[in-house]
């Protein structure tokens, strides 16, 4: 989340603290995107910020339905969202701090922490590690990436003391943490990618920071992803590639380091807000928040190619529509969906399944909304 984002979040209204009825209908469609599908899907959660709610759903048999007890209120302006890898604890950071909750075996979320946040810190992104016991974060304008120690077992941090790592920037826009366990990525802006070693036996789990310049000077790093396998890495961002659209999806060699030969790739659209590498490691996807000459965004896919160890990507034929101002994209634990929140609606939420003719492309069979517009989803986050 940009500053200019966190001011805006600022300036809503206080009365939608305090009410979830009233700021919640149910989804308006049931799976009539472009295409339909009897397909069903894993628990997920979208986070409106205008309405300080946490919208949680599945689909069943293509139809948006609403878990137990959803929406749920959030204790105050929601900024993030992150859910522990052990689908037992999500983490929401807001204008008071970050607070966590419970999930029960049906989806439903409840405040835990006797409604006490676990930090005071207002991130902007988060992540929880694979063993469930840090809750890595970022909070803008402050040089840092902190990792809060949490017990896997309650979710709440634990008596140990919160541990952090300078930067060599400030605009912190998005963490992410390799799936081995073994590196925290951090995208700062104009400032770059922070690259920093993660060690979950130390007390401090931060090491030392590298940092990944911009490849434009007039550029800024946006997003941060890795793949499954641990194979590559990935950065959004802005001024990457030439012409109307600027926007670039860079990836690296994640043992090496080293960025593949063809990279930036061209991310058909100007902000690339979120980067998804699916779990088969075949394809991997960017949501652009802009796109130059339209009102909406777009996602842009590349199919991921191996040989004797040599990555390289290549660009799907098309891109796929989105809804306005789209920033946060993930995968189902279906494997069947992916899903794409859009913060200035039309809709809030977009569902794909993968098209069984063209592989890698998506077809859009979900187009709802998470609240009563303006809801202004500006995360989604699924189980894992």
């Amino acid at each position: 989340m940009t500053i200019q984002k966190w001011a805006t979040l600022a300036l809503l209204a206080l009365p939608f603290l305090a009410g979830c009825k009233g700021f919640w209908d149910a989804p308006s469609t049931s799976g009539t995107g472009t295409g339909t599908t009897t397909a069903s899907s894993g628990n997920f959660y979208v986070l409106n910020a205008k309405t300080s709610q946490i919208a949680g759903y599945y689909i069943n048999a293509g139809v948006v339905t609403a878990l137990t007890g959803s929406p749920y209120t959030v204790p105050a302006l929601p900024i993030a969202i992150a859910l522990a890898p052990n689908n037992a604890f999500l983490y929401v950071s807001t204008a008071n701090g970050i607070y966590d909750f419970t999930i029960a075996s049906n989806g439903e979320l409840s405040l835990g922490n006797s409604s006490a946040p676990i930090s005071s810190d207002q991130a902007v992104s988060m992540q929880v590690d694979a063993s469930n016991s840090w809750l890595v974060e970022s909070v803008s304008g402050a040089s840092l990436v902190y990792a809060i120690p949490i017990n896997s077992s309650t979710g709440a941090a634990t008596s140990k003391t919160e541990q952090f790592v300078a930067l060599p920037a400030s605009t912190v826009q998005q963490v992410a943490i390799s799936p081995d366990n073994l590196h925290v990525l951090v995208a700062m802006g104009a400032g770059g990618t922070a690259v920093v070693p993660f060690n979950t036996a130390n007390p401090n789990p931060l090491g030392v920071v590298s940092t990944i310049p911009v490849e434009n000077a007039a550029g800024a790093a946006l997003s941060v992803a890795v793949d499954p396998s641990d194979r590559l890495f990935y950065i959004g961002e802005t001024v990457a590639t030439s012409g109307s659209n600027t926007g670039g999806l860079r990836a690296f060699n994640f043992t090496t380091l080293k960025e593949l030969s063809g990279s930036p790739y061209a991310s058909a659209g100007l902000a690339p807000y979120s980067i998804l590498p699916i779990s088969t490691g075949d394809y991997v996807y960017v949501v652009n928040r802009q796109v130059s000459g339209s009102s909406t965004g777009a996602i842009a896919g590349f199919s991921v190619l191996s040989s004797n160890s040599v990555y390289s990507l290549t660009a799907l034929g098309s891109t796929f529509s989105v809804g306005t101002n789209p920033e946060s994209l993930v995968e189902d634990n279906t494997g069947t969906f992916v899903l794409a929140s859009d913060f200035g609606g039309s809709p809030d939420l977009k569902g794909y399944t993968f098209d069984t003719t063209n592989a890698g492309y998506l077809d859009a069979v979900i187009s709802s909304s998470t609240g009563t517009d303006p809801v202004e989803a500006t995360a989604i986050s699924a189980a894992h």
